[in-house]
């Protein structure tokens, strides 16, 4: 029976009833929970167990595997994996051989102790980021073909939702269990966690795809193409799936925004990279500073993240009542200029009050940072080509700051602290600059070209 069949109806709040609605609560779990496991999380368990700062920073490379995983997207949209795939479907396949990747290499990050074996546990970290970045391409395709638009509204509140826990659990639930336990049985629970999205994923239906999605526009060109070439076989496939692909997406933008597309890119290239350089460093400065585990769990993570939701939520309602120029501009400011909260913590010392603060200027602000930026970005895709687009943007967004993370445990430790945050906040002035550049010759607000989306994507 079609659990979408026109005649069901699910009024209000019943749509979350759906199975498959209710499935993507635990598969954005499963998404959810490396991120932080190779991220914040485990720069604070290197520096627990005094690892030089300069090795931690360079180990936070390994994140950057979530910023290039448009790279091998299409791979994993299009191939099949042997034997998986014929038994669980296509997407299916690629969802669980992700997950049980993440387990097996968070699991060997617990058995593995850093200061013995660091390069083993970068191996293992590397797997998992790898893993984690290739189940979100696989869910993502997932969630899209899983149900009809009239459910795709509350299939990624859900998904938000499960994520949203998942980070939680990863932040302030590893680090309380490393506090009474250890580390090893911290990141060997958070391991044995992804048997949630793993029988989610067992027990789900394989969806059907609609195969009536080509955009037209690339539909002209690739023809045009397979009208003109004199190539044959795979290398006429593979030109054809290339043109429409990868090139078309590139040619569109820069036809709609001219010589303004340049700026845009720029600009979203620098606007998060003061946030995303500090946060590589913060869990080791709070362990510095002198703060205990329990209250980087309970501050930063826990009621952190509470206030980071707060932020995004506030953006929504100011993106509404000023527009997006004006609030890009705010936001660029606003995010380099909250890490001097940082310094000013530095100075002050392990007091909660001072660390409270920094929180609440830091984490409302990102959010609202990243709820304008998110905005921002659907009203520059196509829709012809949103889905590659918005990918190649978000990471062109992350991939400068993460290559520059490699760097902040050099600086921290020939600058200090203060040095460190004052540094932080100066990466912010390209992205302040260039978001007024973007007033006079790409101006946000301004009616968007024929064919770009209106629809904010997560």
């Amino acid at each position: 029976m079609n659990e979408f069949s026109e005649s069901t109806a699910y009024p209000g709040w019943r749509v979350y009833l759906n199975p498959r609605v209710l499935g993507m609560l635990f598969l954005g779990f499963s998404a959810g929970l490396p991120l932080l496991l190779v991220g914040g999380t485990f720069t604070a368990w290197l520096r627990d167990l005094n690892v030089e700062l300069a090795a931690i920073g360079f180990l936070s490379w390994v994140g950057m595997a979530h910023s290039i995983k448009v790279l091998w997207a299409p791979f994993v949209d299009r191939l099949p994996l042997p034997v998986l795939s014929a038994i669980f479907g296509r997407r299916r396949a690629w969802m669980l051989a992700a997950q049980v990747a993440v387990a097996v290499s968070l699991l060997g990050m617990g058995l593995t102790d850093p200061r013995e074996q660091l390069w083993l546990v970068a191996v293992w970290a590397v797997i998992a980021a790898f893993g984690s970045a290739t189940q979100d391409v696989a869910i993502d395709a997932y969630r899209v073909e899983a149900a009809p638009s009239t459910y795709q509204a509350a299939m990624a509140a859900t998904y938000v939702t499960g994520y949203r826990v998942a980070i939680l659990v990863a932040g302030a639930g590893a680090l309380h269990i490393a506090a009474v336990g250890s580390w090893a049985l911290s990141y060997s629970l958070m391991g044995a966690f992804m048997v949630v999205g793993m029988i989610t994923t067992l027990i789900s239906r394989e969806p059907v795809p609609n195969p009536d999605r080509v955009a037209p526009e690339s539909e002209a060109r690739v023809i045009s193409y397979l009208a003109d070439t004199a190539h044959t076989g795979f290398q006429r496939r593979l030109t054809a799936w290339f043109i429409g692909a990868v090139v078309c997406p590139f040619t569109d933008f820069f036809q709609r925004y001219g010589k303004a597309a340049i700026i845009i890119l720029f600009f979203v290239s620098t606007f998060r990279i003061s946030d995303i350089f500090m946060g590589v460093m913060a869990n080791p400065f709070y362990l510095d500073l002198g703060f205990s585990k329990e209250e980087i769990a309970n501050i930063a993570a826990a009621f952190g993240l509470a206030m980071t939701l707060f932020g995004a939520a506030l953006g929504g309602l100011l993106v509404a009542r000023f527009g997006i120029a004006a609030m890009l501009i705010f936001t660029a400011f606003m995010a380099p200029a909250t890490n001097l909260t940082f310094a000013w913590l530095a100075n002050l010392g392990p007091e909660t009050y001072g660390l409270v603060a920094a929180i609440i200027a830091d984490n409302v602000t990102g959010g609202l940072s990243i709820s304008v930026f998110i905005a921002y970005l659907s009203s520059l895709t196509n829709t012809a080509y949103t889905a590659t687009q918005y990918a190649l943007f978000s990471s062109l967004m992350t991939l400068p700051g993460q290559f520059a993370g490699g760097f902040t445990g050099v600086v921290a430790e020939r600058t200090g602290w203060v040095g460190f945050f004052l540094i932080t906040a100066m990466l912010g002035l390209p992205a302040i600059i260039l978001a007024v550049m973007l007033l006079r010759f790409a101006h946000p607000d301004t009616p968007k070209p024929t064919g770009s989306s209106d629809t904010a994507h997560n």
